[in-house]
């Protein structure tokens, strides 16, 4: 078990601006791969759906197919959330980039589409946060909505 050690920007949440450019898509019906965690994340994962928010950076919730309390979105192009998630490989990488939102860890990766994907570090369950390439310039954003219901819900600590 490694703790995940990499590059930690600590900025004000609003401060982490991200520009990215892309293509627009026009999907009206998000859908998701749904995590198969073990019970005690699944239990985790839902007590995070009861708790987060019914917007995210303006967006009204509209969770992706197929329906499950380990998956939610918000939005068209949807940012999507995924709890229970593996490890990501690139958490290993000592030059990983990772920032720090409201006192809730992230891994940063800058996917091939201009989406970005953020990933909990640092707590019992992985909470992954992609953020198409159309929304990517409200940066952080999102993350301090989703904030307040992960620290509530998902216990600091090593997931594995």
């Amino acid at each position: 078990m490694s703790s995940f050690r990499h590059r930690l920007l600590r900025l004000p949440a609003l401060a982490l601006l991200i520009t990215a450019t892309g293509c627009s898509s026009s999907d009206d019906s998000p859908t998701a791969a749904v995590p198969s965690p073990d019970a005690a994340v699944t239990k985790l994962c839902r007590d995070l759906d009861r708790a987060l928010p019914r917007t995210v950076d303006g967006l009204d919730r509209e969770d992706p197919r197929p329906a499950s309390a380990l998956t939610a979105g918000w939005g068209s192009p949807a940012i999507i959330l995924r709890c229970g998630v593996p490890r990501p490989a690139a958490m290993d990488d000592p030059e990983a980039d990772g920032a720090e939102v409201d006192d809730v860890g992230w891994l940063l990766q800058k996917q091939d589409d201009g989406s970005f994907r953020f990933t909990t570090t640092l707590r019992l369950a992985y909470v992954e946060v992609t953020i198409p390439a159309e929304r990517s310039a409200h940066g952080a954003a999102p993350l301090v909505s989703l904030a307040p219901a992960i620290r509530k819900t998902i216990p600091e600590g090593v997931a594995d």
